[in-house]
């Protein structure tokens, strides 16, 4: 989407946690496709630092204890991009402030648990009230559940669709860094024979096999968002979802599988508190450089009585995705002829093909095979 495409907007969009370095971002992507938009948050100072670098940007500042506060900054906004994480401690005023003021919401999380409580908590009032609530709107899982959509439309009934992530040079920020270490905690969902159920306690997700040329990759199991989204618009007795470790490297991923579940249990000690002063003395955000330098691939598949049917999504710079689409989704639901609400997935709240083209512009490619031929008849 560029200047000439930008939809008319009828009131601005907040970017709630515009000085770290995922909101910085947003906020950059939204200014280059010339979008009215404020910068929110707790430090004013480093927002108006923010708002200087980009000629001015309003400033909007209140705090995630403040629901009167949250809710007269969302008031004259028509959406909020939320970026500030881990969302499983900060996250939940934003959205109760957003359902309130009847201001869409995307978020950046990639946290499992969190978008399950959006979508039981909120879900229902939102959609009384015409509010698009679209949690996991960034690299996680935004592509994922989009290529789902695409690879199984025309399928009719599955019996799985698997959706697998392979990573390479990807360098967390603090932010993605400390949201795994709750998601770590475990007490994560699979949806298995048509319901959500509690996850296995394994982290072993086999072996995939990947386009050329990757190839076969060791797997994890990963309580990835697509869990929660998928099921909501493919009807599927099953979903898989699967990660080739990211940072773990390939000779470690056997201890990898062994050690996820020792680790889920340390995670729910005060060993939580002392990783997480770990990571805060670790690069607080990836280089442009290093974030360039990491390529991705989404392998999904989908498997019923009509046969099999694979689609793929192909790129780079996982936090400049995020930016895109995050920013790209906002201004379409700011859009004055929006009108979806509720707590949707990404493929239900905008069109998988048109926010493909939109990211085509940064590099994503997306493949889908042809309906197998039992599905054409």
């Amino acid at each position: 989407m560029d200047r000439a495409e930008t939809p008319a907007q009828n009131r601005p969009i907040a970017v709630y946690g515009a000085s770290g370095f995922t909101g910085g971002l947003i906020a950059r992507e939204l200014r280059r496709l010339g979008a009215d938009f404020l910068l929110a948050g707790r430090d004013r100072g480093k927002l108006e630092g923010l708002s200087e670098e980009l000629g001015g940007v309003p400033v909007a500042v209140a705090s995630l204890d403040d629901p009167a506060g949250l809710r007269e900054m969302l008031e004259p906004c028509s959406v909020v991009a939320a970026c500030a994480g881990p969302f499983s401690l900060h996250g939940e005023p934003v959205v109760e402030a957003a359902v309130e003021t009847g201001t869409h919401y995307l978020d950046t999380t990639g946290e499992q648990g969190f978008m399950r409580m959006v979508f039981d908590r909120y879900g229902a009032r939102a959609a009384e009230k015409g509010v698009a609530l679209v949690s996991g709107m960034g690299f996680d899982y935004a592509p994922g559940d989009l290529i789902a959509a695409l690879t199984a439309d025309g399928m009719g009934p599955l019996e799985e669709i698997v959706v697998a992530y392979c990573v390479h040079g990807f360098a967390p920020t603090h932010g993605t860094a400390l949201s795994g270490l709750e998601i770590m905690r475990g007490g994560d969902v699979v949806w298995a024979d048509g319901d959500w159920r509690p996850a296995p306690h394994s982290a072993d997700g086999g072996r995939w096999h990947f386009p050329d040329p990757i190839g076969e990759q060791r797997m994890l199991r990963y309580p990835a968002g697509e869990q929660i989204t998928v099921p909501r618009h493919i009807e599927t007795a099953r979903v898989r979802t699967l990660l080739n470790g990211m940072v773990v490297p390939p000779r470690l991923m056997p201890l990898a599988v062994i050690s996820s579940p020792l680790l889920g249990l340390a995670m729910r000690t005060p060993l939580r508190q002392a990783m997480a002063a770990l990571v805060r003395r670790l690069p607080a955000a990836p280089s442009e450089e290093g974030r360039k330098a990491s390529r991705f691939t989404i392998s999904c598949e989908a498997r019923g009585k009509a046969g099999v049917r694979r689609g793929t999504v192909r790129g780079s710079d996982v936090y400049g995705l995020t930016a895109v689409s995050v920013a790209n989704g906002a201004l379409l639901c700011a859009d004055s002829t929006y009108d979806r609400g509720g707590a949707l997935a990404p493929a239900q709240a905008f069109d998988p093909t048109s926010l493909f083209a939109a990211l085509a512009d940064f590099g994503v490619s997306t493949e889908v095979e042809p309906l197998p031929a039992s599905a054409d008849r």
